[in-house]
């Protein structure tokens, strides 16, 4: 089979898990009193970001949480982070330096804008001092815009945190198959990201030449031959989720 025939089967997959939770979410309009999976793993798509080789838009991020042993991180936790806060001092706002999402989205903004000398604060340090915070502030608030818009699926996978779970396997196959590593320009590239694609701008050269939020597996080569297989069968068992 072809790389261009299982990335069609994941999207067929994906469809398939689409239907049954019945669509999309978005960040800007979600909420922990929704009800979610304890643990799980997540596929963005992004407003513009359409498929080449197929229909629709195209997925720019998979994640997941708990990946070391003895974690308690949920999979609303992790999307929580992404999304950013509501309420407060800084509302609208949220931490890059508790989300690689955000700061991946945050140095693309600042190198669109030509704002990197500027803010030359961002992603410094794993904390920073309330001031420092305040002056991020209005970079937050247009990493939570544009994360907020991106739709996106969930799919439950309550299984022990690690490095050997089955999260973390649909995690580095999904992105391993979708990398357009060492691709990008040249005619086996497939589902490339749009001229306009926010992400040529990222300060991670490893988002930049693989058209995906990610940098962990994104330059990976091998896929399980029986990746699709086992994902398909975890969506037709899936239980589906209501607010």
């Amino acid at each position: 089979m072809q790389r261009i025939d299982y990335i069609n089967g994941f999207y067929e997959i994906l469809r398939d898990l689409e239907d049954q939770l019945g669509g999309c979410r978005r960040l800007s309009e979600s909420h922990g009193n929704m009800t979610w999976p304890h643990r799980g793993v997540y596929f963005f798509f992004e407003p513009g970001e359409m498929r080449s080789q197929g229909s629709g838009l195209r997925v720019v991020r998979v994640g997941t949480h708990a990946l070391k042993r003895g974690s308690q991180t949920t999979l609303w936790n992790r999307l929580r982070t992404h999304r950013g806060t509501l309420n407060g001092r800084h509302a609208g706002g949220g931490n890059h330096r508790g989300s690689i999402f955000r700061l991946h989205v945050g140095t693309a903004i600042l190198r669109k804008e030509g704002l990197e000398k500027q803010y030359w604060t961002w992603g410094v340090g794993a904390s920073a001092k309330r001031e420092i915070r305040n002056f991020e502030y209005p970079i937050e608030k247009k990493v939570t815009h544009h994360i907020g818009s991106m739709p996106f699926l969930w799919l439950e996978v309550n299984d022990v945190p690690g490095p050997r779970s089955e999260r973390a396997y649909i995690e580095s196959n999904s992105i391993a198959l979708l990398s357009n590593y060492g691709r990008l320009g040249t005619a086996s590239a497939i589902d490339p990201p749009s001229k306009v694609w926010l992400g040529h701008y990222c300060k991670n050269k490893i988002v930049c030449e693989t058209g995906l939020w990610n940098v962990e597996h994104a330059t990976e080569s091998h896929i399980d031959p029986n990746f699709l297989k086992k994902l398909g069968m975890k969506v037709s068992s899936y239980r589906k989720y209501s607010e």
